[in-house]
């Protein structure tokens, strides 16, 4: 079994959110976290239960399944077993009018049912404090982030050369790097916070696979299994000589993810214009990286990188015809998508212990999606890389 998060972690992630709260919320009595990656931030375990974290008090994780697995695997002070939300509020007396829970996360049956027996009047947000908090890792996530970057650029860099084989299926190149990234470490799943999106492996395409069209938020594109299951890779597309290859995925470690994307040139070299493209993206990426400094101001390097580039080259950049992405960079942790962004309006500074994946990318006709994406660690002298420095369009002859 792995690590317990200690319980000085625990202790510091709660008392930043309750000072989070007391400044944007005076006036909070009553938190309450139901979403399994939230709890197991605040708690160390996820199971079928419900964090209470008063304002004037100390929070209580009231557990309902597995209790045994949550007082084995946690170092939260007070986890304490309940048949049904009854048993939590006969502890906890009056219940407010107002309660702040995740409104990006809990289903209003579930919060139907909870007021049944904790009957407030009204239901406010609490997710831009918890992800304000989760934003600055510690020193304890970044050595956990470091180690799932290392597995990342391993198999993205390393391994994944040696397996690409003309004739191999979109799904087969998928399904043997998941093999891989869970052999060297990779715990098994991806976790995004954005609702409804549903990721195996990551975005994966050989050639015009690469752009296209998705719901997902990104560049890229995939064209997945089948329209009941648009992840992974085609079992009918086969990698032939003179292809791209794309990937776009995460690997996780003990909870904590990265963020990368690796290109392969497969048999042959790709038309001069697309190189020079994905060269000029990762001048961008570069660029950015070196602005990765407490103080700066997200928009602003969204803004500076969108002024510099040419008009000709925005044509598909950051996507592909009218699929594009409005952001060149998102923080990565706990979840894939996470705060800040390299985006307008995101326009609170940089801090130290932030971590930033950073992808500018561009579509092209007949080739597919050119460009990189590593993860960063804002740094007082800039980003500093944890998924490698790999170039990419690796050529595999």
């Amino acid at each position: 079994m792995q690590g317990k998060v200690p319980r000085s972690e625990l202790r510091d992630r709660m008392n930043r959110f309750k000072a989070l709260m007391d400044k944007d919320n005076p006036d909070w009595e009553l938190s309450v976290i139901f979403g399994n990656i939230n709890t197991y931030y605040f708690t160390g375990t996820m199971q079928d239960g419900v964090l209470l974290i008063p304002n004037d008090g100390e929070a209580e994780y009231w557990v309902r399944r597995s209790i045994d697995r949550a007082r084995d695997e946690s170092l939260f002070p007070d986890i304490r077993a309940m048949g049904s939300f009854r048993d939590a509020v006969k502890e906890n007396g009056k219940v407010p009018e107002v309660v702040y829970l995740e409104t990006e996360v809990v289903p209003v049956a579930l919060f139907r049912r909870f007021q049944k027996y904790f009957p407030c009047s009204e239901a406010r947000p609490l997710d831009a404090q918890v992800a304000k908090i989760r934003a600055v890792k510690s020193a304890y996530e970044l050595s956990l982030m470091e180690k799932a970057g290392e597995i990342h650029r391993y198999v993205l860099e390393d391994y994944v050369p040696g397996i690409l084989q003309e004739g191999m299926s979109e799904a087969d190149f998928g399904s043997t790097v998941f093999s891989a990234m869970v052999r060297e470490g990779h715990q098994g799943i991806v976790r995004f916070g954005r609702f409804n999106c549903e990721i195996v492996v990551g975005q994966l395409g050989f050639g015009e696979s690469s752009i296209y069209p998705t719901c997902f938020d990104g560049p890229g594109g995939c064209y997945g299994m089948s329209p009941a299951s648009p992840v992974l890779g085609s079992r009918n597309r086969l990698l032939k000589s003179g292809d791209l290859i794309f990937i776009d995925n995460a690997c996780g470690f003990e909870g904590y993810q990265t963020d990368k994307t690796m290109t392969y040139m497969f048999g042959r070299s790709l038309p001069r214009e697309a190189i020079a493209i994905h060269e000029r993206c990762l001048s961008l990426q570069d660029e950015m990286a070196a602005c990765l400094r407490p103080g700066t101001i997200p928009s602003e390097i969204y803004q500076s990188v969108m002024e510099s580039v040419e008009p000709a080259f925005l044509e598909n950049f950051m996507g592909f015809e009218s699929r594009r992405a409005r952001f060149l960079g998102h923080g990565v942790g706990l979840q894939v998508d996470e705060m800040p962004v390299i985006a307008p309006g995101f326009d609170e500074p940089l801090q130290e212990g932030m971590v930033i994946a950073l992808e500018p990318k561009k579509g092209v006709r007949d080739v597919g999606m050119v460009g990189t994406e590593n993860t960063y660690i804002v740094t007082s002298s800039g980003g500093r890389s944890i998924t490698g420095n790999n170039r990419g369009l690796i050529p595999v002859y």
